[in-house]
């Protein structure tokens, strides 16, 4: 569901002013129509809710909470990327000790948990 500025500043607690200045920012950016006018995601507001905590609570100015939103932003590319590549990784071992980490990429030797080797997939 979508919500118009008036809305979503009510459902944030904050005036359309502060959803406005956030936009120009940068630091909260929601949807926009043909028209220009705003539209927050649920996402939007709990992320305006977030700003509100990290400027009040926490007292970091509003440098900072790009800062720490654009860190967040980067962590969870990472953990999805990460869950992606465990999702086609398999786990092998031969009689003579050697470990292979298959994944659609490459595939890895170890030994006595080191890297012996890598054949890289094209």
């Amino acid at each position: 569901m979508l919500y118009n500025i008036s809305e979503a500043a009510a459902l944030a607690n904050m005036h359309p002013q502060t959803l406005r200045q956030y936009d120009r920012l940068g630091l909260v950016v929601p949807k926009k129509t043909r028209g220009l006018s705003r539209r927050y995601t649920l996402r939007d507001i709990a992320k305006l809710k977030e700003v509100q905590r990290l400027s009040i609570e926490e007292g970091v100015n509003l440098e900072g909470i790009r800062r720490i939103l654009d860190l967040e932003e980067e962590n969870n590319i990472l953990r999805r990327q990460i869950n992606a590549l465990q999702e086609d990784t398999i786990f092998t071992a031969s009689n003579d000790g050697n470990v292979y980490v298959h994944t659609i990429y490459e595939k890895r030797v170890f030994q006595n948990s080191r890297p012996i080797g890598l054949i890289e997939f094209q």
